[in-house]
């Protein structure tokens, strides 16, 4: 009996571990209404150098991806979905992959840029008082989750800027984010700053964001001052 309790409480951990993907999809989808979907994930039994962090091939058929586990390969982005019993579904499937947001529409935007530069504009918000939202980080890359803006909007808010450095991107529409706590070819990925529900709407349980002007000033200018000038596209 010790024996079987023994193997049960594996299984039990095993699973445990697992579900902590599917729950957080299951709580992007159903209480804050952010549309999900499985990431490629990482190909299991990768080796790495002597000395070097392990890295694990990406899932998808590139043996030379740049970003490992990072992206999407199928379902495509148009499948997104807020549906609890999909989620579930792909999870049960792939309870490796990595949960992807889609960014835009009704949905959170981002903008993300090299992790020591993200480390530095976080510091300089906090510094001013602006009040930040769910920041995403990697070993590589800090992302700030924002509140949904057009296109339009962006490109006033850059047209206003001396310099944007190219290592600074931004994901609205058709785009898409990693969430925690996946784990891609970069590492971990984790919460910096975590979601904080939203006090001025009760009814919906979705984390505040805050508005990308007013964030945009300092991500600009830590990236520009990032080694390298902010120039160098860090994955």
């Amino acid at each position: 009996m010790r024996e079987i309790l023994g193997r049960r409480r594996k299984f039990q951990l095993r699973r445990g571990g697992r579900s902590a993907l599917l729950g957080a999809a299951l709580q992007c989808a159903t209480e804050w209404h952010w549309p999900v979907l499985p990431g490629v994930g990482l190909r299991s039994g990768g080796k790495a150098a002597r000395g070097a962090q392990q890295q694990r091939p990406c899932g998808c058929p590139d043996p030379d991806c740049a970003v490992p586990g990072a992206h999407l390969f199928d379902p495509g982005l148009l499948a997104a979905t807020t549906d609890a019993r999909m989620v579930r579904w792909w999870w049960t499937n792939r309870p490796d992959a990595p949960v992807v947001l889609a960014t835009g529409g009704k949905a959170p935007c981002a903008v993300s840029l090299p992790a020591v530069a993200g480390a530095r504009a976080l510091a300089e918000l906090d510094r001013t008082g602006v009040a930040v939202g769910p920041v995403v980080a990697t070993p590589t890359r800090w992302t700030l989750l924002v509140a949904p803006y057009s296109l339009p909007e962006l490109g006033e808010l850059l047209y206003a800027q001396d310099l944007v450095p190219s290592s600074l991107r931004f994901h609205g529409e058709g785009g898409y984010v990693v969430l925690p706590p996946s784990q891609t070819g970069a590492g971990k990925v984790r919460w910096e700053r975590p979601p904080a529900a939203r006090a001025s709407a009760a009814r919906s349980g979705a984390p505040w964001l805050p508005d990308v002007a007013t964030v945009v000033d300092a991500l600009v200018e830590a990236s520009a001052g990032a080694p390298g000038g902010g120039s160098r596209l860090a994955y």
